[in-house]
Parts: structure tokens; C-alpha cells; sequence
């Protein structure tokens, strides 16, 4: 093992979290869904990566109106629910823990990647900008979301309740909320996206009422150990505009303090060069449980942040990606497969997805 490399391939525990390891497999849209059924395929993908401790699915829609994205899949169906059973039973067999990612995906869509009856919504009716995959059409401009209801509002919040439920039911060890990347939780959070006047919108209080609401409800229907969070303060991702760093630092700040008073599992920060040290030691303070950083990590600079105490568990997209035996890799010393970005969401075969190469072969 490389001296420089001890923590991050221990065991953690701390509260009702317990892991082989230190090392996260991060939640990543691979579009291998057809028909938005988990299937035999994905099965292999995430049975291949065990070397975490913990994996963190893709985006799961838990609704219809939440699968903006070609391919991706839910959790709100029976044979949804089933073809995940081959997933958890997969990834169990060797030991590692695995959350379910439940997404909404809100404006950012395309009516085409969307059911019959499915509507393409979003906390205002404010069109995102820039271009989408369809399997149509090919790219399309993003289509104009319908703005959420009080009564529709409500109705999503259930369906998160109810992904939450079917998680359970389909072997999952817990799920995690996201509300990072520009979609709807996060779209609620942000003032250039969130135009509302009601109960919704507005002040800091009313944009998180959703995800305070979701954390909530979640955490009262199947336990607050089995539920985490996924957060980026300052992102730019999916169209979002920046807006008065104070309040964006409060935002999150807030944020912390209502989710730690629920006792939520962790907290999952993406990291990005526009966030401030006083929000993410913020988020630190206000916050008792595990804290998983994700965004550009190397194992080096990954064990640093454990060692140091700035992160409690580090998360590995793109590595993980390309490296079905990641930790086998970290242990060694071997080089990493490099990225085939041409094949990340394209097709929905096995290239690119379960045919890079291990050590052993």
C-alpha cells in the first residue's frame, strides 16, 4: 500500500453509518435505462465497483414529471422497484452499503424524455437555457417548465415520501436527496429560478421550505439515519445564476442547522472553486453528522482532506467511472483508465459502461 494512502481505505463509523471503507462511489448519469426500468446491465456496472464503501446511485426519478433526462431511471413503479432488486442484491454481496440518489430534475428536461401525462415542471415557469439529449431529436433547446402549484408542490413532496418508501422495500440502505446540480430542490433555493410570492418564494426560509419539508418527511417515514443529502452552494450548474453571496452563505448555513436538528445522515457537498471557506466551515459547524466531499479529489489530496478532518468520507465520480477496481488501484499504486467522454450517455450498451479493463484483466 502507498504510504501516503491509510485513512482512506479504513473502516468509518459514526453515528448509524458504518462503511468498510472511507471511499464513496458519487452519484453519476450513465442513461442505461431503457424505458427508465433498471436493468441486468446496470446490475453489473455497480456490482463491478464494491470497493467502495459506499456507493451512491444515479439520479431516480421518483415521479414521472421527474424524468427529464433520456434514460434515467425511477423508483415509482413495480418493475422499477424489481429491476433495482438486482442492483442492491449486486452490491451487498460483497459488503458494501448503497444509497439510492432520488431525483427530480424539475425545469431542467425535455417533453420528449418525458412519459404520456408527464409534464415538465419546475418551481417557476422560467426556461432554462442551452440544450438537451432526446433520443428523438437528438439535442433539443430545453422545454418551458409549468410552475408548480401549492397542491403540485405537495404532491412532490409525497413522491419523494413514497421513492423513500419503494427504496426501502427494494434492498437500498437508505437514499440520498438530491438537491445539487441545478435541479428542482435546488431551483426552489435560487431566487433567479424561484420567482414565486407564496410560501415557496421569496425569503431564505420560504426557498428551503421544500427541502426542509422533503428532509423531513423522508426522515419520519423511514428513519433519519437512512437518509442524506446532496448539496452545492455557489453552483453554476444547470443554468443557475449566482446570486449576493451573503445569502447564499446563509442559505446553506441555514440549511445545515434545520438538517442537523433532523440528524440526516451526512451531508454531501460538491465542491467548487467559487465556494468560500466560511460556507463550508459553516456547513462543518452547523452540522454533527458525516460530511462527504466530492469534486475533484485525488487519492492524495482525498486522504489530506480525511486526515485533516475537513471531510469525513471523499466521493469519486469520474474515477470510479473508469475504474471498476478504483480501490484496488489507490492500494497499488496503478495507473487509472483514462475517460471515454464519447461514450457517457450516447447508447445505452455496455460501451463505455462495463467494459472498462481491471487490474486482473
Amino acid at each position: 500500500m502507498q504510504s501516503k494512502i491509510i485513512t482512506l481505505l479504513t473502516p468509518y463509523s459514526k453515528g448509524n453509518l458504518d462503511l468498510k471503507n472511507h471511499l464513496v462511489m458519487a452519484p453519476m448519469t450513465r442513461s442505461r435505462a431503457v424505458n427508465n426500468l433498471p436493468n441486468d446491465l446496470m446490475a453489473e456496472y455497480y456490482g463491478q465497483r464494491t470497493g467502495a464503501g459506499l456507493i451512491i446511485t444515479e439520479g431516480t426519478a421518483p415521479s414521472p414529471d421527474a424524468l427529464g433526462y433520456a434514460r434515467i431511471p425511477g423508483i415509482f413503479s413495480k418493475p422499477q422497484i424489481e429491476g433495482w432488486k438486482k442492483t442492491t442484491a449486486a452490491v451487498h454481496k460483497d459488503g458494501t452499503k448503497i444509497f439510492l440518489q432520488i431525483m427530480h430534475t424539475g425545469r431542467m428536461g425535455h417533453f420528449h424524455n418525458l412519459p404520456a401525462g408527464a409534464m415538465l415542471v419546475g418551481a417557476s415557469s422560467i426556461k432554462a437555457t442551452g440544450q438537451i439529449q432526446t433520443d428523438i431529436n437528438g439535442l433539443q433547446d430545453f422545454s418551458t417548465p409549468k410552475a408548480l402549484t401549492i397542491k403540485e408542490v405537495e404532491a412532490v413532496v409525497q413522491g419523494y415520501v413514497n421513492a423513500a418508501k419503494n427504496a426501502m422495500a427494494t434492498g437500498f440502505d437508505g437514499i440520498e436527496l438530491h438537491g445539487a446540480n441545478g435541479y428542482l430542490l435546488e431551483q426552489f433555493l435560487n431566487p433567479n429560478v424561484n420567482n414565486r410570492t407564496d410560501a415557496y418564494g421569496g425569503n431564505i426560509k420560504n426557498r428551503t421550505r421544500l427541502t426542509l419539508e422533503v428532509a423531513e418527511k423522508t426522515v419520519t417515514t423511514i428513519g433519519n439515519n437512512k437518509v442524506g443529502i446532496r448539496l452545492s452552494p455557489f453552483s453554476k450548474t444547470g443554468d443557475l445564476q449566482p446570486y449576493d453571496e451573503s445569502e447564499v452563505h446563509d442559505t446553506y448555513a441555514f440549511l445545515a442547522t434545520e438538517l442537523n436538528k433532523m440528524k440526516v445522515a451526512y451531508i454531501h457537498i460538491v465542491l467548487n472553486p467559487l465556494i468560500p471557506q466560511a460556507t463550508i466551515d459553516a456547513i462543518r459547524s452547523n452540522f454533527d453528522g458525516t460530511i462527504i466531499k466530492a469534486g475533484g479529489f485525488t487519492p492524495e489530496t482525498a486522504e489530506q482532506a480525511l486526515v485533516n478532518g475537513s471531510a469525513d468520507l471523499a466521493a469519486f465520480g469520474k474515477a470510479f467511472l473508469a475504474n471498476p477496481d478504483f480501490d484496488k488501484r489507490i492500494e497499488t499504486g496503478a495507473a487509472l483508465n483514462p475517460v471515454d467522454f464519447k461514450t457517457l450517455y450516447a447508447t445505452p450498451d455496455a460501451i463505455g459502461y462495463t467494459d472498462y479493463p481491471t487490474l486482473q484483466k
